[in-house]
């Protein structure tokens, strides 16, 4: 692809004014202990008395799940340039062996406040009739009994011990729970023996054991093989059995010069992952000297990448027991999606759409009507073509099966499938296959550039001629994470939006550029540069003495030149308000610099992910949803898009949600100048609002009066007559 009408001129002068206007090292946070702050976050609803203890634990395991993350990609990423001696710093002024230094010791604080939390929610629980063991010694003998019969039916036969030495090296697989037994010498006087026992996926990780009173008992796999050590090492004499897992190293991206295949190269680098260091060995702090000497020294790694922990390994597998039936008083309110007073399910999505535009606030609002437009194009004998991009998909996919029905019945169908999106590249790789078995035209992706736009356009034959629906997104079109995830989706068929949207597909999918787009701002060729035009412009509006307003809610912002800009509209007088929930590197009320900007962020029952972007603009309200962030990587390495909201109605839905994030006083955090967060407060007379309750009990009632309001008459349904096939009477 090349350039479009923001050609080499302008983006030239968009990065001179970008480096000119830098902020300072010292005006900026660092992004890796700014994601640790956000996990933090995340562990202080673990730690709030007032959530329900089931839900407690779920984000305990959500922050287990995120540092797993965290230390493969970033902490890799760190390692790779501190082996390399690179010494260049970031924009916080921190050399990548400093940001090592700090990070480890912040991840080290974090897992001990996990592993606290842990011991303390579990003696909770278990007031409460769930109850985790440490070991087997809590259980009956009744149990034991089951236990060990339950370990020779259905465990034993799938442990395969694996001896390790200098000449029978054993490379663990990443993040996969294992045991290490440590064995006497086989001849006196020599070292110990070393055999890794890896409790591989098909083992369940928590074993539920049964309990005459009722309660939901369960035991971690690993204490029930230290139990039966003996049956596995049968013969040998084992001196102790302690769980272990490895992290590897997964800041590893495709060489795409040297993979003419993209999924050929994509599958290879999967592989790599399974080959890579190790950089964290987590390990029960029971291990002694000995056993630990030989595991450092068998995985090549040092004290500093040893983690212990004082309980069950891999937090994130808790995940699997919070949903255990029953404890329904341990559980938050559940919160059902309900229909949109916008849609009406029985109706065709086209009719509807060319209606007006649509906007839907997810999950609040059901994400039915997103697989409903996919599912009537795909039967509807009008439609000739969709074309759409997944970046991340469902297991199970009802948008996947009507994109495969599709070409299956004859239409044309173009599906751009996004194979590197990190950790879901196996699953993408299964659905590009089927894709193109059933005769789907799939794209991998674009060379060098990640494509990350959530966009799908049907192209449908109608009395006037050929008419373009698009539905565009902020999130993925994963039908399970869609409950998950707080986002927004806009349908329209509007002529210049459906002509954008047949420019950008034709970028990506060929080889021509995307021409003038005439709504749509693409990266990464435009969204920078149009987000910096309208700051500026708010900036200038400030210095002539005009109201001048910016409201951002997004995932993250470190993007320099962004923050750059936000700093120079402050100090112009423009009123910010961000709202983002993870990564911020932009430092908040500082005299002279950013006393007009305040950042909160926002960790509740959803995960918000919606990227909304308000300018005030003389009252005219520039307003925009986008599946960018405003990151350095969202806005020159990815292809992405930001979206105008046009209509009256959508834009007073947008506004409406947009404003509620910066009256929350339950969940909100404010960010304060030195990087921490504190709890935001009602003060006086201010109602303590919790900004998912409110948009949530707000679906509600719309659905509601909607539902008061259909007509109670009965109306029966009669064959239609086709005149130009039926000919009865």
């Amino acid at each position: 692809m090349t350039r479009n009408r923001h050609n080499d001129a302008n983006r030239h002068d968009n990065e001179k004014e970008k480096t000119s206007s830098t902020p300072a090292a010292n005006e900026f946070l660092n992004r890796e202990l700014s994601w640790l702050e956000f996990n933090q976050r995340v562990l202080l609803e673990a730690c709030n008395p007032a959530v329900p203890l089931l839900e407690r634990l779920k984000f305990l395991s959500i922050t287990g799940s995120n540092l797993d993350e965290f230390c493969m990609v970033r902490v890799g990423g760190l390692k790779l340039l501190v082996a390399a001696k690179i010494r260049r710093t970031d924009p916080s002024g921190m050399t990548p062996r400093q940001q090592l230094v700090a990070v480890t010791r912040r991840m080290r604080k974090m897992v001990t406040d996990q592993y606290e939390l842990l011991a303390s929610l579990a003696k909770e629980l278990a007031d409460h009739g769930f109850v985790l063991l440490e070991s087997v010694d809590a259980l009956s003998d009744e149990q034991r009994k089951w236990l060990e019969r339950e370990f020779m039916d259905n465990i034993f036969p799938l442990i395969s011990p694996v001896g390790v030495d200098a000449d029978r090296p054993f490379r663990p697989a990443g993040l996969l729970l294992h045991c290490a037994a440590l064995l006497d010498p086989a001849t006196p006087g020599e070292d110990p023996r070393l055999a890794f026992i890896p409790l591989g996926p098909k083992l369940p990780r928590f074993i539920r054991i049964p309990d005459t009173a009722g309660r939901a008992v369960f035991i971690p796999i690993e204490q029930v093989v230290a139990w039966q050590i003996a049956a596995i090492m049968e013969g040998q004499s084992v001196r102790e059995c302690v769980p272990f897992r490895v992290t590897r190293n997964a800041d590893i991206e495709l060489r795409e010069d040297l993979s003419s295949d993209l999924l050929v190269g994509m599958q290879d680098l999967l592989d790599d992952r399974l080959e890579t260091e190790c950089i964290r060995l987590e390990i029960h702090r029971s291990a002694s000297r000995a056993l630990m000497s030989a595991m450092t020294k068998q995985l090549d790694l040092s004290q500093a990448d040893v983690y212990y922990v004082d309980g069950p390994l891999e937090l994130r597998s808790f995940m699997a027991i919070v949903q255990t039936d029953g404890f329904e008083s341990l559980r938050p309110e559940q919160w059902a999606p309900v229909p949109s007073p916008d849609v009406d399910m029985k109706e065709c999505m086209f009719t509807q759409i060319a209606q007006g535009d649509i906007l839907l606030v997810h999950p609040y609002e059901s994400f039915d009507p997103v697989v409903k437009f996919i599912s009537d194009a795909a039967d509807d004998p009008q439609v000739l073509a969709i074309k759409q991009v997944l970046y991340r998909t469902a297991s199970q996919s009802a948008i996947v099966e009507a994109l495969i029905r599709a070409a299956q019945v004859g239409k044309y169908v173009t599906v751009l499938i996004e194979l590197r999106a990190r950790f879901d590249e196996a699953r993408n790789i299964s659905q590009a296959r089927r894709l193109e078995l059933a005769g789907v035209h799939v794209v991998y992706g674009v060379r060098s550039l990640k494509t990350h736009a959530k966009v799908c356009l049907v192209v449908r034959r109608e009395r006037q001629g050929i008419v373009r629906y698009v539905h565009f997104g902020t999130g993925n079109y994963n039908e399970k994470t869609a409950a998950l995830y707080s986002d927004v989706g806009f349908f329209t068929c509007r002529n210049d939006f459906g002509a954008d949207a047949s420019d950008v597909f034709n970028a990506i999918t060929g080889y021509s550029h995307p021409q003038s787009l005439r709504r749509l701002e693409m990266a990464p060729f435009s969204i920078r540069s149009t987000i910096l035009k309208l700051i500026t412009n708010e900036t200038e509006r400030a210095r002539n003495n005009e109201k001048a307003e910016i409201t951002m809610k997004m995932n993250s912002l470190s993007d320099d030149g962004i923050i750059a800009a936000l700093y120079d509209a402050s100090r112009a007088g423009v009123k910010i308000k961000l709202n983002v929930r993870g990564i911020c590197c932009l430092k908040p009320g500082i005299p002279g610099m950013s006393e007009n900007i305040t950042v909160v962020s926002i960790v509740d029952y959803y995960l918000e992910h919606a990227r909304i972007f308000r300018f005030r603009n003389g009252g005219l309200d520039d307003l925009y949803i986008s599946s960018a962030d405003m990151m350095t990587r969202n806005l020159d390495k990815r292809v992405e898009l930001m979206i105008p909201v046009l209509a009256p109605g959508p834009r007073k839905k947008l506004l409406a949600a947009l404003d509620i994030y910066f009256t929350d006083r339950v969940k909100a955090r404010i960010l304060c100048p030195d990087g921490d967060y504190r709890l935001a407060v009602a003060r006086g007379k201010e109602q303590p609002v919790r900004a998912q309750e409110e948009l949530y009990k707000r679906a509600k009632t719309a659905a509601r009066l909607l539902e008061q309001t259909k007509p109670t008459m009965l109306e029966p349904y009669h064959r239609k007559r086709n005149p130009q096939t039926d000919t009865t009477p």
